[in-house]
This record gives structure tokens, C-alpha cells and sequence, in this order.
């Protein structure tokens, strides 16, 4: 399985291809990819998704992917390293890591937003100008309009994140949502009690008004939530178990151990070793 890395925080490439540009291949980084023109399949770990002009495509650290293409493909690449995630000022986005790393249970286009459509497509058509026409400013420009691209990109996967939210499912369970991701490093503010405080709801409205829109109990959903970025610490970073605890607010290891294994009938080491070991097979 060959395996890239980037030695710059952001990276904005232009491809034109016939062939498979992403084959057999993981990154070590995030990277945004939007097809200009062509069609064709990717494959994302375990899922295939027809893909054509105007498809937005995220692919996280790690995931391993290939593009099958049909008919001769342009693409725009847009590269990030994770740190460049972790260490920009998002403002009051302050679950933007969660919610590009909650993209890894996803697959093909997450432009569902229609109105982001137009957006995107300026987007680019900007970063291909920048590319084809360096001028005073460059990089800043540039930076700005990937900056742009993560924000929509973050945007439709908050629309999307709840697996089972309904279709028509209004404003306030979004922001809940964002609420617990924004804050699911602290338990005390993740307690039904706090939530309900925090949103003007009484402890069992908001228990079968979140039920309702996204399908599970709010419970469930900061369990699984929370399960899918220690996951994600524990295949993908250097982080030790003890740094996890902490950041997650757990009382010691042996907390966190009990927390993980109820799911996965494993300890975080086994399953640490286990992962790994397919990701490099």
C-alpha cells in the first residue's frame, strides 16, 4: 500500500487523467477533492460511490481509496495536513476537527447543501485562476479559498453527520449537535441535564425530541460519537493512552478501557495493534 505525505500545511494541485491518479494509496493528510469535468467510481475503505462533474469528496488520514475512472477526469486536489486542521482559528467552529474526522463514515459527494453548489463551483474556479495565473498574494488568496472549501465541506458534513437525522429536521437539533461536538471533550457539559439547560428543554422533551429527529437517544449518539475519535487518536496519532484519558476527561486508564471495551470486547492496546497491523498488511 504506498503511502503520501505533504511537506507544507496546504497543497492546491491540478489534475487531468485517463488513468487512476489515486490508486492503492493512503494519505497521511486530508484532502479535498472536486471533479471539474468526467466520471467514473471511488472506492473509500469499504464503500463505492459513482462520482461525476461537480461531486465534493473528502478523504481523511488514512482512508484508503481508489478512483476508477470512466470517462477522462479533471480534478482539483486540495491538500491539508492535519495540524493545519488542529491549529487554525476557526472562530466560533470550534468542533472543526470532529467534524472532518466524523466524514471518515462517509462516502462519495457530501455537497448536499444546494446553495453550496454555487459556492464551490467559485471556489475553484478562483484556486484554478491562482494556479494558472500567480500573482501578488498567491498564497494568502489561496489560503483563503481552501479555508472557504473546509468551511462548506464542514458545513454539509454537520447536515449529514447524524446518520439517522430526519430529513426535514430543523435548526435547533443542529445546533444540539454541534453543541455536544463542540464540547465532547468535557462530560459535565455532555450531561442531559446541562444540554437541556443550555436549549431551554426539559430533561424528557429533549430526550424524545432528539430521538425523534436523529433516530437515537442523545446518549447514544455522544457515545458513538466519542468512540469514533478516540478510534481515531488511537490508529492515527502519537497520542498516548494517558493523553487520550485526559482529553476526553476520563478519571484514569482503567476508565477509559472499560468505556472502550463494552463496544469493542477488546482493550485499547489489542485494538490498537489489531488495526494497525491491517492498515500496513
Amino acid at each position: 500500500m504506498k503511502r503520501e505525505n505533504i511537506d507544507q500545511l496546504v497543497k492546491v494541485e491540478y489534475h487531468q487523467a485517463a488513468n487512476c491518479p489515486l490508486k492503492d494509496s493512503q494519505f497521511s493528510f486530508f484532502q479535498i477533492v472536486y471533479v471539474i469535468s468526467g466520471k467514473g467510481f471511488l472506492k473509500i475503505n469499504d464503500n463505492i460511490s459513482s462520482y461525476s462533474k461537480g461531486s465534493l469528496i473528502l478523504i481523511t488520514p488514512n482512508d484508503q481509496h481508489y478512483l476508477e475512472i470512466v470517462e477522462k477526469t479533471d480534478l482539483l486536489l486540495v491538500k491539508f495536513s492535519e495540524r493545519y486542521v488542529k491549529e487554525y482559528k476557526w472562530n466560533s467552529i470550534n468542533s472543526m476537527e470532529c467534524l472532518l474526522y466524523g466524514a471518515s463514515f462517509l462516502s462519495g459527494c457530501i455537497l448536499q447543501n444546494k446553495p453550496d453548489i454555487v459556492l464551490v463551483d467559485s471556489v475553484v474556479t478562483s484556486l484554478l485562476h491562482g494556479l494558472n495565473h500567480p500573482d501578488l498574494y498567491h498564497e494568502e488568496l489561496t489560503l483563503h479559498y481552501v479555508n472557504a472549501l473546509i468551511v462548506i465541506a464542514a458545513r454539509n458534513i454537520s447536515k449529514m453527520r447524524a446518520e439517522n437525522v430526519a430529513s426535514n429536521a430543523d435548526k435547533r437539533v443542529l445546533d444540539i449537535i454541534n453543541y455536544i461536538q463542540g464540547n465532547i471533550h468535557d462530560p459535565a457539559l455532555l450531561k442531559v441535564s446541562a444540554i437541556s439547560q443550555k436549549f431551554g428543554f426539559s430533561e424528557s422533551y429533549l430526550g424524545s425530541y432528539f430521538k425523534k429527529q436523529c433516530g437515537e437517544t442523545v446518549q447514544h449518539f455522544i457515545l458513538n460519537y466519542k468512540m469514533r475519535l478516540i478510534e481515531h487518536r488511537l490508529l492515527f496519532s502519537d497520542m498516548r493512552i494517558n493523553e487520550i484519558v485526559t482529553e476526553f476527561g476520563f478519571s484514569d486508564e482503567s476508565h477509559l478501557n472499560k468505556f472502550f471495551k463494552k463496544q469493542h470486547h477488546m482493550s485499547l492496546t489489542e485494538f490498537k495493534k489489531m488495526k494497525r497491523a491491517k492498515v500496513l498488511a
